[in-house]
């Protein structure tokens, strides 16, 4: 059996159970059209599993919504202005959608909706061929007048109409064709790619949030790096996160220092196989992935030419935290991922001494102390940020992590490391010092703190007797 005919198959069977053909009834014998459109039937004919069900018809959203409402459990408005319903069947969220001829105006950032009266239309002003595609129930008749399965098959991504309405219809587009390139395997059609990269600066015309979505989406995929290749080289990389851009440009002729992109891509990789490696069967971890792919953007801004002509980069690890920090804002990620992304990136260097000359127990603290609850996401960003082809340096730098971690696990079980505390609370150092709550208690907490790093636990009365010296030198 082909792979169309398999799909075929899977199709009507699908059609035929439920909730599926007591929908589809439902609107035949109302008299409106119904279809499974999109990504479903997209997935079907790569012979993936077919999950979120999404439809569209000629129904009306109130229409839609008086015909499931009685056969599901629930049923809830996902944007009734943009013509959608959700309704939850057991297990199955499904979305129904009326027919839509929306574009943008080129002024507002939110698409004008028209609803549509036919199929061809609805079809026409989605974003790729691949996604073009329907199938009518319940008769199970493919739709697919843009060849959409012969793009599938070849590999190819290009938009149902001219790339440049479809660009501007939603320059979101121009995204999701780099995360579809990823996604699917596939390769930009010629006249796709080149509206792409005549069109980059309509993205500013899409908000922030719908920008970081689909760039999240993106880096969450299994592998990202041929999406990530086609944001940065397409040129809109340069509108959205300029600061990964710059490291494309950082390429060095002469060989004085390592590809700094082609470095980030791979560190990419190999975080994503460690996190796989050591998280499996988890959601895709988009904190170390973000810090992943931005941790060396500090570099170009950091670059000097030394005497000899040696390269380096001093302090592009503070620089570039505080370089994501802002980028990270702009693109309105959450304040914790900011934090930790930041924080990620800050401290990516801070292993490699260990490497050369091993640590006191008191650094192997203050390592813990400072990456706090970043630590696991740490040392699997520090050990895919080894890309050296030099096997014997890479196997010693892995070693020595190695020997780092098992330091810390065996502190981590002699002194709770994780959960670092001084060896008295803010009530009792006012209790001993006899003041009240001040500046100097803050003080005299982050001097315990420092001595709990720097000698382990002290015991009360040894933190006692440490405070009261460290008091009367302050007074």
């Amino acid at each position: 059996m082909t792979r169309v005919a398999e799909a075929l198959d899977t199709l009507q069977n699908l059609a035929s159970s439920e909730p599926v053909k007591s929908i589809a009834d439902a609107f035949d014998q109302a008299g409106f059209e119904l279809a499974l459109v999109g990504g479903p039937v997209r997935d079907a004919f790569l012979g993936r599993s077919v999950n979120d069900l999404d439809f569209t018809t000629s129904a009306t959203p109130d229409q839609i919504e008086k015909l499931v409402a009685p056969l599901a459990e629930a049923t809830w408005d996902v944007g009734r202005a943009f013509g959608t319903i959700a309704a939850k069947f057991g297990d199955h969220t499904i979305e129904i959608t009326t027919y839509r001829a929306d574009s943008y105006d080129g002024q507002s950032r939110k698409p004008t909706v028209e609803f549509g009266d036919n199929l061809d239309d609805d079809l026409i002003r989605r974003d790729f061929t691949v996604n073009a595609m329907a199938v009518r129930v319940p008769g199970v008749v493919l739709v697919d007048p843009h060849g959409g399965l012969t793009d599938l098959t070849e590999g190819i991504l290009r938009t149902p109409s001219s790339p440049e309405v479809s660009f501007a219809d939603d320059p979101l587009r121009m995204m999701r064709a780099c995360r579809f390139v990823a996604q699917l395997g596939m390769s930009l059609e010629a006249e796709t790619a080149g509206a792409l990269q005549s069109m980059v600066g309509k993205i500013h015309d899409i908000s922030a949030e719908r920008v970081r979505e689909e760039l999240v989406r993106t880096l969450s995929l299994d592998d990202p790096r041929a999406g990530i290749e086609v944001f940065v080289d397409s040129g809109l990389a340069a509108e959205v996160v300029p600061e990964l851009a710059l490291l494309r440009e950082e390429r060095d002729e002469h060989n004085r220092h390592k590809d700094v992109y082609q470095h980030s891509l791979t560190v990419l990789e190999q975080a994503i196989d460690l996190e796989k490696e050591r998280f499996p069967e988890t959601s895709p971890d988009v904190t170390l992935r973000v810090a992943a792919l931005l941790h060396d953007i500090g570099k170009p801004v950091t670059k000097k030419f030394e005497s000899g002509g040696q390269v380096t980069f001093h302090h592009h690890d503070v620089v570039g935290a505080k370089m994501a920090k802002k980028r990270l804002t702009a693109l309105r990620f959450d304040n914790d991922t900011i934090d930790k992304v930041s924080r990620l990136i800050e401290l990516h260097l801070r292993f490699f001494g260990y490497a050369d000359q091993g640590w006191s127990d008191s650094a192997v603290r203050r390592y813990v102390r400072d990456a706090g609850d970043v630590l696991e996401r740490l040392h699997i960003l520090t050990r895919a940020d080894v890309t050296t082809r030099n096997r014997q340096k890479a196997d010693r730098l892995s070693f020595a992590y190695d020997d780092l971690e098992q330091r810390i696990e065996e502190l981590s079980k002699q002194e709770e490391l994780d959960a670092m505390r001084p060896d008295l609370d803010g009530e009792q150092i006012m209790e001993i010092l006899g003041i009240g709550p001040s500046k100097t208690v803050g003080q005299a907490y982050r001097f315990l703190l420092d001595q709990r790093i720097e000698h382990g636990p002290l015991g009360e009365d040894a933190a006692k007797a440490t405070l009261l010296e460290w008091w009367a030198k302050q007074s």
